[in-house]
């Protein structure tokens, strides 16, 4: 079963502003979250007040998703970065 991946407005604006100075970040970024729709639950996330709300890290960058069995879907919510 794969899941649909999705992106709220919030965190589709925040990748945008990304993209601009760290295009090969950006492609990791992306690259890690096409691999969710496979395994939504990846070693390294971490539950982030319940098991359907994850945090990711990749590289500089953090991303908070929701996974739903119900829908087979997961909604990208915040894209943020250090540094």
């Amino acid at each position: 079963m794969s899941y649909e991946i999705i992106w709220d407005e919030p965190a589709i604006d925040a990748a945008a502003r990304f993209l601009k100075d760290d295009p090969d970040g950006l492609r990791q970024l992306f690259t890690a979250l096409d691999l969710l729709a496979e395994k939504p639950r990846p070693a390294g996330t971490a539950e982030y007040g319940s098991a359907d709300l994850r945090r990711l890290h990749v590289g500089r960058y953090r991303v908070l998703y929701e996974i739903s069995d119900a829908k087979v879907t997961i909604v990208v919510i915040h894209v943020g970065r250090t540094g």
